[in-house]
């Protein structure tokens, strides 16, 4: 996409970080966004927003831990993450993915950055991550018994997760159809 913030791209009007904001904080959920660099870029999103630290590269467990441990300063005991780029997901997906952990499915095809994170797992992906070797989400997924919850394709998949031109081109005509 060539180098730009993807969940800030127009998606029907708004940013697609902001479609997915907007259903999160309709079922109630605290939001922060997991990012690197100039935090600024967010700050229409009134949310902290939380580097990987010492991990940054490692790619997306840092962000999923970064988010867990901010998650155990808030005293809960569940994490969701969603991709920014994913603008419509469901409402009550927490609800429909507890309890942790567990993650979406459709299509065939697990989606384990859509997930509900148990936050007592933080020290066991702190370990993968400071330890050489693989680290696959869906490899530590499976470490810490991740199933899987099946969500039914209607008119779109809503997992939708835009990472090339033609994607973005049908979430556009997908919000496009929603009005």
């Amino acid at each position: 996409m060539g180098g730009q913030d993807k969940p800030l791209l127009d998606v029907g009007g708004a940013p697609m970080l902001a479609r997915l904001v907007a259903t999160l904080r309709a079922d109630g959920h605290v939001i922060a966004i997991s990012a690197n660099g100039d935090t600024a870029r967010f700050a229409a999103f009134t949310a902290p927003v939380l580097p990987d630290g010492a991990f940054r590269g490692e790619g997306p467990l840092a962000g999923v831990l970064a988010g867990l441990d901010w998650a155990a300063t808030l005293g809960v005991e569940a994490l969701l993450t969603v991709p920014g780029d994913t603008p419509f997901v469901p409402a009550g997906l927490a609800a429909t993915l507890a309890p942790p952990p567990a993650c979406a499915a459709s299509n065939d095809r697990a989606h384990h950055l859509v997930a509900l994170w148990p936050v007592a797992c933080r020290a066991d992906l702190r370990r993968v991550l400071s330890a050489p070797g693989r680290r696959g989400i869906g490899r530590f997924a499976a470490g810490i018994g991740m199933r899987r919850v099946d969500f039914a394709v209607a008119k779109w998949d809503p997992f939708l997760n835009v990472n090339t031109p033609e994607d973005l081109a049908a979430a556009r005509a997908l919000a496009q159809g929603e009005t």
